[in-house]
């Protein structure tokens, strides 16, 4: 998902450096497996159906129209991009719990009122 969002806020053909830790999004660019899903009907080497698929063609769709050069870097491995992406990711899941946690004491507050 954060390849696509990222790549949707782009509004012109661009030249892009795309780093990622996930091996699986980097190599399916990279290694051809998009394109050999595609061909078997988007099924994987083991003829089962491909994982998230329409996030796959999402990806497809918006990365169509650009330029890029997908960059495995490793995980956890104190690459600047990497770490800022993982505060990122930290601070949006405590943002989310945060707001789940008040919706939920607003919804037991109305019980209670009930």
């Amino acid at each position: 998902m954060a390849a696509i969002q990222a790549l949707r806020q782009l509004k012109r053909p661009c030249k892009i450096n795309l780093y990622s830790d996930s091996a699986y999004l980097v190599s399916a660019f990279t290694q051809g497996w998009l394109a050999n899903w595609q061909r078997n009907g988007w099924r994987n080497a083991a003829k089962d159906p491909v994982s998230n698929m329409d996030l796959w063609q999402e990806l497809l769709q918006v990365s169509g129209k650009h330029q890029i050069s997908w960059i495995k870097v490793r995980g956890h491995a104190d690459h600047d991009y990497n770490n800022r992406c993982d505060q990122l990711a930290v601070a949006e899941i405590r943002k989310m719990r945060s707001q789940t946690a008040e919706q939920n004491d607003t919804a037991e507050k109305r019980d209670e009122i009930r």
